[in-house]
């Protein structure tokens, strides 16, 4: 039996002012990088084989750091040591796995943007599952790309039980647990991943 681990990728910048980032490419910020360590650590108990993730700044610089703090784990025998540190594990980068795109919402302020449309709209923009933000993704959107690709390439290697990493953002997340978990259109409202966060599944 295979492992898929979803993680989402460590504090970004605009996570930690609370703005909409969608597309933009931001760097994490500095509490994102200083838990890389943790993070590393609580991915200690995969035999990781394979690494998937997005060409988007804070996904990449997440593998980057998690992979690093790994290495140095094995070599100081701490508890953040996995095989991730290894330079055989091969990391897959592809604008599948991507943030949505948050249109006109991309850099404001989520607070201020509230204001402008009401708490409502905005919940609905950000977690419903086919409405989209002016000039922007629905989550419907990011699933008819996340999906195809997770089916076409990412499924094969857990077939042939290889255990992968996805580092992505949270609504390419949020599209791939909405079909793994078959969770229906009005219930993914409901459904968040926090950064840092991780979520495992036996395939």
């Amino acid at each position: 039996m295979a492992k898929l681990i979803l993680l989402r990728h460590l504090e970004s910048q605009w996570n930690k002012e609370n703005r909409f980032t969608g597309w933009t490419d931001v760097p994490l910020s500095k509490e994102g990088i200083e838990s890389a360590k943790e993070v590393a650590g609580k991915l200690a108990r995969f035999k990781i084989d394979k690494v998937y993730t997005s060409p988007l700044i804070r996904n990449k610089e997440t593998v980057s750091l998690i992979t690093r703090a790994a290495a140095k784990g094995e070599e100081e025998d701490l508890s953040s040591s996995t095989n991730l540190g290894k330079k055989d594990v091969p990391i897959v980068i592809d604008k599948a796995l991507d943030e949505r795109n948050y249109g006109k919402l991309q850099g404001l302020n989520k607070d201020e943007v509230k204001k402008q449309y009401g708490e409502e709209q905005v919940h609905l923009w950000r977690r419903s599952w086919n409405q989209a933000p002016p000039k922007g993704e629905s989550l419907e959107d990011v699933f008819n790309r996340v999906v195809p690709f997770y089916r076409r390439y990412i499924e094969k290697d857990l077939k042939e039980g290889k255990n992968v990493l996805i580092v992505a953002s949270h609504n390419s997340l949020r599209a791939l647990v909405k079909y793994l978990d078959k969770i229906s259109d009005e219930d993914i409202i409901g459904f968040e991943m926090p950064t840092a966060s991780i979520k495992e599944y036996d395939l």
